[in-house]
């Protein structure tokens, strides 16, 4: 097994392209399912049935919704910025599939990772695309020439600055945590599965989650501060005002129709799942298990597999969270937004970062 897909250029290719087509797809389907899952979730706490009607429990709405997307009338109104109008979808959608490539899903499949890049500085990465989002749709609001879109875009660009340095912050305790591995301690396999990678890796969060433990117990703090920037950065509920319904009559994507106003809506729920899977490898173990054959690097294809699975269940598990929120929290009004993010969270995340390196200051000595 050790031999999987070789060692040189060549092997790297081919396993690099089918990482790409494996969870490119899973993503798509994931962005699919869970419009049906959010639906049905929402019918339950109304009371009512939701989609029933294409498929056994409406299974098959989301390939209707896909084919009603690509058959609609593309209608570009005529006061719009007509290229910034068009650009504006595709650029909200990128961030989120560029992002996922970061993403540990599984240790190893013989002596190719389990990831499609595998970067040195993967956190950092993450957050300079996933902040990319927004152009999308501060380009959407203003190529609208319509005041509706234009506040919604106004909106997230102030939101994104506020719970972008709340949400970068409130992961330099867990890097502070682990960033004193000892790889002396580890097996040697761990250390050939983490040659040559930096501290910023996200395969080492996972490793030092293997070996100590879930990093939310080690920084809770961190790990709520993270949450609710998730939550405003991915323009969810109680945090969309972006879109908001009642005030802005859905903000920003108000002007669009068809495949277009279909880009918007899988990319919303593109970054819910991407962001999801972040919160995972960071705080939740990523792709390990408390037994001892999910907390090494995968010998066998049946391993790999396992270790898959546990990571989707996570992930899915999380998502599902965000979803159910959203039917059961009231929107924050702009100023309770706005006051959370500067004089709540970045303040907390700024005394967490302190109070992590003290304690590990004092428990070095």
């Amino acid at each position: 097994m050790t031999a999987w897909f070789g060692s040189g250029a060549g092997g790297f290719v081919l396993f690099s392209a089918l990482k790409i087509l494996c969870v490119f797809s899973v993503l798509m389907f994931i962005v699919a399912y869970a419009v049906w899952v959010e639906r049905k979730v929402s019918a339950a706490i109304q009371d009512r049935r939701g989609p029933n009607r294409v498929g056994p429990f409406g299974l098959f709405q989301p390939l209707a919704d896909a084919v009603k997307a690509f058959l609609k009338e593309e209608f570009t109104p005529g006061h719009v910025r007509k290229a910034y109008f068009w650009l504006a979808p595709a650029i909200v959608m990128i961030p989120s599939l560029l992002t996922v490539a970061i993403i540990p899903f599984g240790s190893q499949l013989g002596r190719q990772t389990m990831v499609i890049a595998n970067l040195n500085v993967g956190i950092l990465y993450t957050f300079g695309i996933s902040s990319m989002a927004v152009y999308g749709i501060v380009l959407a609001g203003y190529a609208a020439n319509s005041k509706y879109p234009f506040l919604g875009g106004i909106r997230s660009s102030a939101q994104m600055i506020s719970y972008e340095i709340a949400m970068g912050m409130s992961v330099v305790p867990l890097f502070l945590i682990a960033g004193g591995l000892d790889e002396g301690l580890l097996s040697a396999a761990w250390r050939q599965f983490l040659e040559g990678t930096s501290s910023l890796n996200l395969n080492r969060l996972v490793c030092y989650q293997a070996q100590h433990g879930w990093l939310i117990f080690y920084a809770p703090l961190s790990f709520a501060v993270f949450l609710a920037a998730m939550f405003a950065e991915t323009n969810r509920l109680p945090f969309d005002l972006p879109e908001a319904e009642q005030e802005l009559a859905g903000g920003y994507n108000v002007e669009y129709s068809s495949i277009r106003f279909a880009l918007f809506f899988m990319g919303e729920y593109a970054a819910m799942t991407v962001a999801s899977a972040l919160l995972v490898t960071l705080f939740l173990g990523g792709w390990t298990l408390p037994i001892g054959a999910l907390n090494q690097p995968a010998e066998t294809l049946g391993i790999g597999a396992l270790q898959v699975g546990v990571f989707l269940a996570k992930m899915l598990a999380v998502e599902f969270a965000i979803i159910w929120v959203r039917w059961m929290w009231p929107r924050f009004r702009y100023d309770q937004l706005m006051d959370l993010g500067w004089r709540r969270l970045v303040p907390l995340a700024l005394a967490n970062i302190m109070a992590t390196a003290v304690v590990l200051f004092l428990w070095a000595r």
